[in-house]
């Protein structure tokens, strides 16, 4: 006669609370990103994502300039211009997040520090910045990819708006269960 005994750990039935996405504490997690202007299309727009040096811990600084000037004479043209984006390289196939509500980032800007939390239930599909009018489901079990970005104008209301200069701090990113 066998006797087969089972074990298992709670934590293989119930996933964290907390899972990191993106942590911007090394030079490696540039790696992961790609950037985006305007400039692509003819726009003077420019952004940068860098991991310097800093005695409060490593951070990731997305930085740039919005232009909503268009280079003279440019082949690609682009109706309106401003706006800068960083853009995840796609996981090996997907990131499953079907066990979380939450996307959390804590960021700082404009001398604040802030942690943002966005309910996985309420993204919405966007391009180049903006909502789009699109009938579409986010599948958080299937992500493939996550972005961020900047525009010189639209928005919401009350926030800075125009052509300039823009930093954001990114410390991580990480999916909640709340």
């Amino acid at each position: 006669m066998t006797i087969l005994a089972l074990t298992w750990n709670v934590e293989d039935l119930v996933p964290p609370t907390e899972r990191f996405i993106f942590n911007f504490n090394s030079k490696d997690e540039l790696k992961k990103w790609h950037l985006y202007s305007d400039s692509e299309y003819g726009g003077l727009s420019s952004a940068s994502l860098e991991i310097p040096d800093n005695e409060n811990g490593p951070t990731g600084i997305f930085s740039g300039n919005l232009s909503l000037d268009f280079i003279e004479g440019a082949k690609l043209k682009i109706n309106r211009s401003g706006f800068c984006g960083m853009r995840s390289k796609k996981f090996d196939g997907f990131i499953d997040l079907d066990p979380y509500d939450t996307i959390a980032l804590k960021v700082k800007g404009d001398g604040r520090c802030y942690i943002s939390t966005i309910p996985l239930a309420r993204y919405l599909p966007t391009w180049r910045g903006n909502v789009i009018d699109a009938e579409m489901e986010m599948n958080p079990s299937r992500v493939v990819g996550m972005s961020l970005s900047v525009n010189a104008e639209g928005g919401l209301p009350g926030a800075r708006t125009g052509a300039g200069d823009f930093k954001l701090e990114i410390d991580w990113i990480k999916a909640l269960r709340t």
